[in-house]
């Protein structure tokens, strides 16, 4: 189903709160990394919001992800701040990995094992 224009705005908002919000808790860089928010995600109802984080070099996602779900009432009050008069309820945040950069790696080493079977059967 394809995404409402309210969807998006809010979707845009959220993101641009939360990008916010995680520099102000320190939760954009941690484990030796950096996280940031890869998309957002509105259903159709505006109640539930999913917020899908990308973690570039950091050492332990599980334990960053657990940090962020330990942060998430803070997370929610700042949105409920900046959102408050706009949204008649917050939405309820969830929090996804998003492993497209694990698979664009991934796909890469791939294509480079391939090429070097082809020059190896090629010589």
């Amino acid at each position: 189903m394809q995404e409402g224009k309210r969807q998006k705005q809010v979707a845009s908002v959220i993101k641009e709160e939360i990008n916010s919000i995680f520099r102000h808790l320190g939760l954009n860089m941690m484990g030796g990394g950096m996280i940031s928010i890869a998309d957002v995600k509105v259903t159709p109802d505006l109640l539930e919001a999913r917020i899908y984080l990308s973690f570039f070099q950091v050492a332990d996602t599980q334990a960053a992800l657990q940090r962020i779900e330990q942060k998430a009432w803070e997370i929610k009050k700042g949105i409920a701040q900046k959102l408050g008069k706009q949204l008649r309820r917050i939405p309820v945040i969830h929090y996804y990995l998003d492993d497209t950069l694990d698979q664009v790696f991934h796909i890469e080493e791939l294509l480079a094992k391939i090429n070097h079977n082809s020059d190896k059967n090629n010589d």
